[in-house]
This record gives C-alpha cells, sequence and structure tokens, in this order.
C-alpha cells in the first residue's frame, strides 16, 4: 500500500505545474508589487524632501533592503508556528516595554528606546506585531465567538502594553498598538451588547485619561486642534504649515523639487510625519490620489488574504494587519490635513523610518505566509 501511495505521489509531482520563484519563496507577488511602488514613489518624495540629500535617500534604500530581508525570512515560517509562538513573543515585547522606564535612551523628550551599544530599538515596535498575534491565538484557543470571559481578558492583554507604551510618551504607537489588538477582538465575532459596553467603557475612559494620562502638550495638540490659529507661531504651527502646503498644490503640484513649504523649512518634520504635505505640495491632488490607489490595492489584497485564510487564527492576524496598516494612513493623513490631533504616526513606506518599516514589513512578511498557506492547502 505504501509503494502504491508513493507511486501516486511520484505521478502528482511529474504532472504538476513547475513552481515559478514566487511560489518558491513564499511571495505574493500581488501584494508585493503595490508595496515596491509606494516604497519608489516615498524615495522620490523624500528626496525633495531632504533637500536633495542623497544620504537621506540611501539610508531609506537601506532600510527597505532590511525590510525586505524580514519579510523574505517572516514569509517562509508556517502560520501554526506563528500561533505556538504568539505568547512568548507578546511577553518578550512586553519585558523590554518594562525595561524602558529603567533603562531606555530618551530623545526629545520621550523615552521609548533601549540601547544594545551597537544598535537602538524601540520596543514598542515588536509590541505592534506580538499583539495581533497574541491576542489572536488567545481568542481562537476557547473558540469563535469568544465568551465573555475570554474577550474581558483578550482586552487586558490590550490594555497593559498600550498604557505602558502611552506612558513613555507615545501616544501614536499606543493607538496603533491597540487597534493591531482590537481588531481581532471585533473580528473575531463578539456580541452587539459586547461591542456597546465597550464603547461605553472606552467613552467613560475619556476623562481619566484627560487629566492622568495625557502630558500637557498633548493636551495642547487636541485644543489646537479646534483652533489652530490661536497659536499660530507655536502648537499651531505644525497644522497651518501643513494645510498651507497641500492647499498650495492644487490639483497637479508645483512639480517635483518645487515645493516652496518644505525647502524654505516653514513645513515641519517634512522627511517623516508630515511627508504627504510635500507630495501634496509638489505632486498635487493627483498625486495623492495615485498613492491612494497604491495604499488601496495592498489593503484589498490583504483583505483577498484573510477572507481566503484556511485557519480563524490565519483570518484573525491577516484580517488585523490589513486593517492597522489602514489605520496608519487614516491617522497619519488626517493629523497633517488637521482633522485629527498630531500623534507621530508616520506614513507607511513613505516617511523616512528604520524601525517602523522593518515592523512594516514583518507584518506583510506574515500576511504572505497565511496566503502562502492558502495556495498549499488548496492544492
Amino acid at each position: 500500500m505504501s509503494e502504491y501511495s508513493r507511486s501516486l505521489a511520484d505521478s502528482h509531482q511529474a504532472f504538476a505545474r513547475p513552481k515559478t520563484p514566487a511560489e518558491r519563496l513564499h511571495l505574493d507577488l500581488v501584494l508585493l508589487l503595490p508595496v515596491v511602488m509606494i516604497m519608489a514613489m516615498g524615495l522620490f518624495v523624500l528626496f525633495s524632501a531632504s533637500d536633495s540629500d542623497w544620504g537621506a535617500v540611501n539610508r531609506q534604500v537601506r532600510n527597505f533592503i532590511i525590510g525586505f530581508g524580514v519579510l523574505l525570512a517572516v514569509a517562509q515560517v508556517r502560520v501554526d508556528t506563528l500561533q505556538r509562538w504568539a505568547p512568548i513573543l507578546y511577553f518578550g515585547a512586553l519585558l523590554l516595554l518594562l525595561l524602558v522606564p529603567f533603562f531606555g535612551v530618551g530623545a526629545k523628550g520621550a523615552q521609548r528606546w533601549l540601547s544594545l551599544g551597537f544598535i537602538r530599538f524601540q520596543p514598542s515596535e515588536i509590541m505592534k506585531i506580538a499583539m495581533p498575534l497574541a491576542v489572536a491565538a488567545w481568542v481562537v484557543r476557547g473558540g469563535l465567538p469568544p465568551r465573555p470571559s475570554a474577550t474581558l481578558a483578550a482586552i487586558a492583554i490590550i490594555v497593559i502594553p498600550a498604557a505602558t507604551i502611552a506612558f513613555q510618551p507615545d501616544l501614536g504607537t499606543a493607538i496603533l498598538v491597540a487597534a493591531s489588538g482590537l481588531f481581532v477582538v471585533f473580528m473575531a465575532g463578539i456580541s452587539g451588547v459586547q461591542i456597546l459596553s465597550a464603547a461605553l467603557v472606552a467613552l467613560a475612559a475619556i476623562w481619566p485619561a484627560w487629566l492622568f494620562l495625557l502630558r500637557d502638550y498633548q493636551k495642547q495638540r487636541i485644543l489646537t486642534l479646534f483652533d489652530p490659529e490661536a497659536d499660530k507661531l507655536g502648537a499651531g504651527w505644525n497644522i497651518i504649515q501643513s494645510k498651507t502646503a497641500i492647499g498650495s498644490g492644487g490639483w497637479s503640484g508645483k512639480g517635483w523639487l518645487q515645493g516652496t513649504q518644505s525647502h524654505l523649512d516653514f513645513l515641519p518634520e517634512s522627511q517623516t510625519d508630515f511627508i504627504i504635505a510635500v507630495l501634496a505640495e509638489e505632486w498635487g491632488f493627483r498625486g495623492v490620489l495615485c498613492l491612494l490607489a497604491l495604499y488601496g490595492a495592498a489593503v484589498a489584497r490583504g483583505l483577498w488574504i484573510s477572507f481566503s485564510a484556511q485557519t480563524s487564527y490565519g483570518r484573525l492576524l491577516a484580517s488585523a494587519i490589513t486593517l492597522t496598516f489602514c489605520v496608519y494612513i487614516i491617522v497619519n493623513m488626517s493629523m497633517v490635513a488637521g482633522i485629527l490631533p498630531v500623534v507621530g504616526v508616520p506614513l507607511p513606506f513613505v516617511s523616512f523610518g528604520g524601525t517602523s518599516i522593518v515592523t512594516l514589513m514583518l507584518g506583510f512578511g506574515i500576511l504572505m505566509a497565511i496566503s502562502t498557506e492558502k495556495r498549499i492547502i488548496s492544492r
């Protein structure tokens, strides 16, 4: 019987379609293509935002290469392996977060980094990935939809690291970490009563958070959102200058390298958080629409991967990573346009950055692992 089974397997291998290089590497080209195009577009914008600094562009290319290496490595990992290791990764990231107040390195008034001498990193970036991995592993453990007790435990898993990050202070990253976990809970199929209860608790927590969690400058950012003109040269400067850059670009823009707000140093953080304003000023609204179309293609593919995943864990994980990617985009563009307070969230694959790019690529590597799992099982 074993010889017969082996001969059938050999026959199947003989007639099977040869794998493409992308399939051998477990790459989803439909997802990878818009990401690469966003990166290429981002390099052009960064070159202008940095006043034609090739050094900044070269460092960003290096970040992309490192990120792609991480993506490629993670794409080879089985999804059930990710599920088994999720608790260890979560508690490891949480331990690193708890070490930050004691051994962390400070910069710009915040203590968010740990230094190993040869490298400096933010443990909160690790938690962005550890959070959905751990919450998804927890909720599927007891079956879906989760029981109220399992939902409460999942909320605790989310709140502890998110609050720790918010106290660093890093409100933007805390929002992203919390969102990545909450998306898992929501997609797990919790009842309407649980959703309403969570919404009421969130509303009740606004006033205590304002009193005890937010720093003075964070409160000022929120107040400035409603009246930026009240402090034109202070707290309102960022929003006023970014809106000026966006509005001056019009439909077609002033032309690449021709932006005035960034090149004359009116626009703050033009290489990082406010880089979309540089794009809008030089490439116009049509340039922004082009970028949004590429983002939309990546998000659509990520959602398709989540809907097509073979396991509940894969579905929850893929949907959480994809929807958190949407939060990156929405929060960054909204804060630059003056719709949301400035919370320090970079524009994915466009803003200059190292750790954030690697984290994003790690997440997309997980999406490709889930996509590969679908193709392997369907054969």
